[in-house]
């Protein structure tokens, strides 16, 4: 009895190793099928996205600039406010004004100066190239154009690449007396690429202010 007793264990426990090793290799061979599968699987990350941007009609109406020596078309859904100080400085000139895109927390400044001595040409010329090189830093390149609108009103634009602060600045003269410089800001983080399509959109209505403008 007790030898019949323990062939049965045996053979039980050889059972029993049987069926729990049959079991784990079972198991391994699952995970192995599973991280294969895992490890041919191509991930493809999802490209950044931006907030869709509902853009208004384009239309245009004529600056009342307060007796200043120039006119222009700016758009509608703009509003122009006159400058008082500038960097916490009190303008040069009275015919400082801002354009503001409140709707896209942009704005473009409008600095006037009358030229009048020989050398306020050159150096009012020097000073708006300075003011647009500041910003290397940030600026992957920076070109510049010339321009000259029907008006036979001359300059250069400015358009800076990458994630500077101002994206596109410009200035309009007649060189012997009337020198204005335009520069395009945003109040938030310079990001090229998040901004790019409000650049393109605000850049449009640079350049009919620009062909539109004259002096008076």
């Amino acid at each position: 009895m007790i030898m019949l007793l323990s062939n049965l264990w045996t053979r039980i426990k050889k059972y029993k190793f049987i069926f729990i090793t049959g079991w784990i290799i079972k198991f391994g061979i699952t995970v192995f099928v599973i991280v294969q599968a895992a490890c041919n699987d191509s991930y493809t990350p999802k490209p950044v996205a931006y907030h869709k941007i509902n853009f208004p009609e384009k239309a245009y109406q004529t600056s009342n600039s307060n007796n200043c020596p120039f006119s222009f078309e700016y758009p509608a859904y703009t509003s122009i406010e006159q400058d008082s100080l500038f960097f916490n400085e009190k303008v040069e000139n009275p015919c400082w004004m801002d354009i503001k895109f409140n709707d896209f927390k942009g704005v473009l400044h409008l600095s006037y100066k009358t030229i009048q001595q020989k050398d306020d040409f050159a150096k009012y010329v020097d000073d708006a190239h300075k003011l647009t090189f500041k910003h290397t830093i940030k600026a992957e390149s920076i070109d510049e154009y010339q321009i000259e609108n029907p008006n036979k009103v001359g300059g250069i634009i400015y358009e800076v690449g990458g994630d500077a602060a101002s994206s596109v600045q410009f200035f309009l003269t007649d060189t012997n007396r009337h020198f204005l410089r335009g520069a395009l800001y945003f109040s938030n983080t310079p990001n090229a690429d998040s901004i790019a399509p409000v650049v393109k959109f605000v850049k449009e209505d640079m350049m009919h202010l620009i062909d539109t403008f004259v002096w008076e």
